[in-house]
């Protein structure tokens, strides 16, 4: 576990240096969670510790939203006079996240011929 963390932790910064190195308009941990997916990709598969790690990090996903809901409350003040863009704003990315996940689902099943429902 601590091994498969370590190395989710090694992507996310090689991302944030390549981000900053080519000045790249992507985030640091998206560009290592891509690089993520191309060595597993040329591996062949999840290794056991990651896919175990990666499945226990995600029970506990929402632990996460805790910073994200802090920073908020810090800044109650700027947001209370914006408002409506900030609202706006955070209905469209999970409209457009929901949106996303269900056409890459489709696509998922549609290239691997399987439908389990």
């Amino acid at each position: 576990m601590l091994l498969a963390v370590t190395v989710l932790f090694m992507m996310q910064a090689a991302g944030e240096v390549l981000a900053r190195l080519t000045g790249l308009p992507l985030p640091g941990p998206l560009i290592g969670m891509l690089l993520m997916l191309v060595a597993l990709m040329a591996y062949g598969r999840v290794p056991t510790g990651l896919r175990d790690t990666c499945h226990h990090m995600l029970k506990h996903l929402m632990l996460l939203f805790v910073p994200l809901v802090a920073g908020i409350m810090l800044y109650f003040g700027p947001l209370e006079s914006e408002w409506i863009p900030f609202l706006l704003a955070c209905i469209v990315g999970v409209a457009l996240t929901i949106i996303v996940t269900a056409v890459t689902l489709r696509w998922m099943i549609r290239i691997t011929g399987r439908s389990d429902s």
